[in-house]
């Protein structure tokens, strides 16, 4: 642990012991003043509940005094209580709001009040002022006697409920207050102490190992460069001795990192000289047979066939150089802004025929062949960029077969897919040089041999054949030709699939 996490997590601990104690200070403070409050409320209930029965009281004292006299000014204690009741019930129930029992008894208090009046106390002065005769009656004075009683039993029940909350209320706050006051002297007494080791330990961790920092500092600027610092040093210091030796570690890795860099310095400047020499060479002899032609058709006058023939070299060179162009364009375009596919359900078996079709006018010393043992060979994906993708295997087994001979285009389904073979008779590839194949701009010994070509037609197949989710790859012998396939998902399943559920 670092000298500035030791002084933190002490620093942490000591402000959580001062906080801990003033904390239960305050704690013991709001307790009291919790007690306080409460104290304060359930006198405020108590007297509001002893108003409420002396209203009560007078309510019976009226009743009983009219029915034994049936004299009015009997009733003056009634009436004036009658008056006052409604606003001392709201006052009760409004001060036990937030104690749900009470409020309950306060609710059932009012309700048995209600009833004594409007049930029992209306109905004897009526009775009586009637006929006057019946004054005194036990009758009337025991149903009266009997729902006083009930009312006083809850004006009881109500008052001893509110006079236990508040003595709880006032033990807890005087535990709490206890509990406190000795928290606080604990982490008094506790923060009192970590100062004091703290500052014994600060002292002790900080003077040694940075003394031995110092010393192995000298030694390295003597010019001791292998030297390396023992790590186990407390805090910081730890780190600064991991630092020193990181530092010399990566002096040595350094060296090699340079050598590392200078080398794709020299793979970058080797593979932009190819390019130039590529581009240059590629461009200039469709360039100059696009030239010199156009030059010849505008000086001189040709018979319809002379210049039908090289109006077609024109176009032909036009297209090489068309096609060079998308070529550096899709290389572009995948490594910046990735590869674009416009999915749809394409029959290989067609695509193929095609492509076989159109390339076999190419060389009048090839023969391209083609073994599809099953039809259709449904997969999903660009129809346009796998058209580009088999073309460009075929143009290379034509290229790379100068002597001429049948290149083989197959196809079947394989292990779950579709996979596409193209077979020539040609030159092979030298194992030296089959790990870079799929390279930008390799083009391995064809430059030698007068093949023309950018080394972008198979780095771009790559791309556009992953981007279907498919693979491709090549198997060669140095002199016995070139194989070379790629494998596609099988589309026919979801076909299947799909037509089943239409039936369904």
């Amino acid at each position: 642990m670092t000298l500035a996490g030791r002084m933190w997590i002490a620093s942490a601990i000591l402000a959580a012991l001062v906080a801990a104690a003033f904390s239960a200070l305050i704690l013991a403070v709001g307790a009291q003043r919790s007690a306080t409050i409460r104290e304060e409320r359930s006198n405020d209930v108590t007297v509001a509940t002893l108003q409420l029965e002396k209203l009560v009281v007078d309510l019976e004292t009226g009743i009983r005094g009219f029915t034994l006299t049936t004299e009015e000014r009997f009733l003056e204690p009634y009436e004036d209580a009658r008056r006052v009741l409604p606003s001392q019930i709201v006052t009760v129930q409004r001060l036990v709001v937030d104690d749900p029992q009470q409020r309950r008894r306060a609710r059932l208090l009012a309700q048995q009040i209600n009833e004594y009046i409007g049930d029992y106390a209306m109905e004897v002065v009526d009775i009586v002022r009637d006929t006057p005769a019946i004054r005194g009656q036990p009758l009337l004075l025991d149903e009266g006697k009997q729902r006083t009683d009930q009312i006083r039993a809850l004006f009881k029940e109500f008052l001893t409920t509110e006079r236990r909350a508040a003595d709880a209320a006032a033990r807890v706050a005087e535990d709490r207050a206890d509990r406190a006051v000795l928290i606080g002297g604990v982490g008094i007494a506790a923060s009192t102490l970590l100062i004091v080791l703290f500052g014994v330990i600060l002292a002790r961790s900080i003077a040694r190992p940075v003394r031995a920092v110092a010393s192995g500092a000298s030694r390295v600027a003597a010019g001791e460069l292998s030297l390396r610092l023992p790590t186990d040093g407390p805090g910081e210091v730890g780190e600064l001795t991991r630092a020193f030796n990181d530092m010399a570690g990566r002096l040595e890795e350094g060296r090699a990192e340079l050598e590392e860099q200078n080398e794709k310095l020299r793979e970058s400047e080797r593979m932009k000289t190819e390019l130039v020499n590529i581009v240059s060479h590629e461009l200039r002899t469709p360039l100059a047979s696009v030239l010199g032609f156009t030059a010849l058709l505008l000086k001189r006058e040709f018979d319809a066939p002379s210049r039908r023939h090289y109006l077609g070299i024109v176009d032909a060179q036009a297209r090489r150089l068309a096609a060079l162009l998308e070529d550096f364009l899709d290389m572009q375009r995948m490594e910046h802004e990735g590869l674009d596919l416009d999915t749809e359900r394409v029959d290989l078996a067609s695509l193929l025929d095609e492509q076989a079709q159109l390339y076999s006018a190419q060389s009048s010393k090839h023969r391209v062949e083609v073994a599809l043992e099953q039809r259709p060979l449904t997969v999903r994906g660009d129809p346009n960029r796998l058209a580009q993708v088999v073309g460009n295997l075929l143009s290379n087994a034509i290229k790379y077969s100068p002597e001429g001979g049948v290149v083989r285009l197959a196809a079947e389904r394989h292990a779950g897919g579709i996979r596409v073979s193209v077979r020539d008779e040609g030159l092979g590839i030298p194992a030296e040089q089959q790990g870079r194949i799929f390279t930008k701009f390799f083009r391995g010994d064809a430059a030698a041999t007068g093949i023309t070509g950018t080394g972008l037609g198979l780095a771009v197949s790559r791309e556009i054949i992953e981007a279907h989710g498919g693979r491709i790859g090549f198997d060669s012998d140095a002199g016995a030709g070139s194989t070379f396939w790629l494998e596609l998902p099988d589309a026919s399943q979801e076909i299947a699939m799909t037509n089943t559920k239409e039936t369904l």
